[in-house]
């Protein structure tokens, strides 16, 4: 197992550039029309909570109106955290923890803001996108960064080794490998980019090259060019998962 998550991760590396331009454009789509700090943390919180297959609407209702009657009251990155909880660690860690506490949050959606509140605040995406002048550096020997464990992501760690996985277990794994950081994290988190381009069926997914699935999302480049070379890319992320 070991050796084939080595692969996968290699991989990865290799080809960054195709999931960071669809995060890019993602990012930009949310939170380029709006200038104010509030409001691009308002917008991102809804976009990631719509994120879910099945919100609790009920209780995301709860969460965003606390949101919006202390809206004066979160205007930077600690200011934020705190609000989530007393006693959170100021840094990414404190603001998984925080979230995950909150009405109709959980693990995944959780892990999914903050790894996006990490992407537009480390300097290579557009500085446009940023929502706060400054937040915590991410450091690697008392913060933590979670993959955002969904299906997709499941699926590909049954390929790779059949057993019961979840958000804690993922996590687990990919968090005890040799000669990894805990900031690799932020690597793997292109692992959902191959694998939802890559699945097909519902229960026993086929991995192979699904155009449909990449044409299904919104902000991937559609040049017939980037898409065979992805589609060539795609043969050879299969191939490591098919050993």
């Amino acid at each position: 197992m070991e050796t084939k998550l080595n692969d996968l991760y290699s991989f990865l590396i290799e080809n960054r550039k195709y999931n960071f331009e669809l995060q890019n454009n993602y990012y930009k789509r949310i939170l380029k029309n709006h200038e104010d700090p509030t409001d691009k943390l308002i917008a991102l919180l809804y976009e990631t909570a719509n994120t879910q297959s099945r919100p609790k609407i009920d209780k995301l209702k709860n969460f965003h109106k606390k949101i919006f009657e202390n809206r004066s009251y979160i205007n930077n990155f600690e200011d934020f955290v705190k609000f989530l909880g007393i006693g959170l660690k100021p840094n990414f860690d404190g603001l998984f923890f925080g979230l995950k506490k909150q009405d109709g949050w959980g693990d995944k959606t959780s892990a999914l803001f903050v790894k996006v509140v990490y992407h537009i605040h480390n300097g290579e995406y557009d500085k446009d996108l940023k929502i706060w002048n400054t937040i915590p550096i991410f450091n690697d020997t008392n913060d933590h960064l979670y993959l955002p464990v969904d299906s997709v992501i499941i699926n590909i760690f049954n390929k790779v080794k059949k057993q019961s996985w979840n958000f804690k277990t993922v996590n687990q794994k990919l968090l005890q490998m040799e000669n990894r950081k805990k900031i690799d994290m932020e690597v793997w988190d292109d692992l959902w980019f191959w694998g939802f381009i890559n699945q097909k069926g519902s229960s026993d997914r086929i991995f192979e090259w699904n155009e449909g699935k990449y044409w299904m999302l919104r902000d991937s480049n559609k040049n017939q060019n980037i898409i065979t070379e992805i589609e060539k890319k795609s043969a050879q992320f299969n191939s490591i998962l098919n050993k």
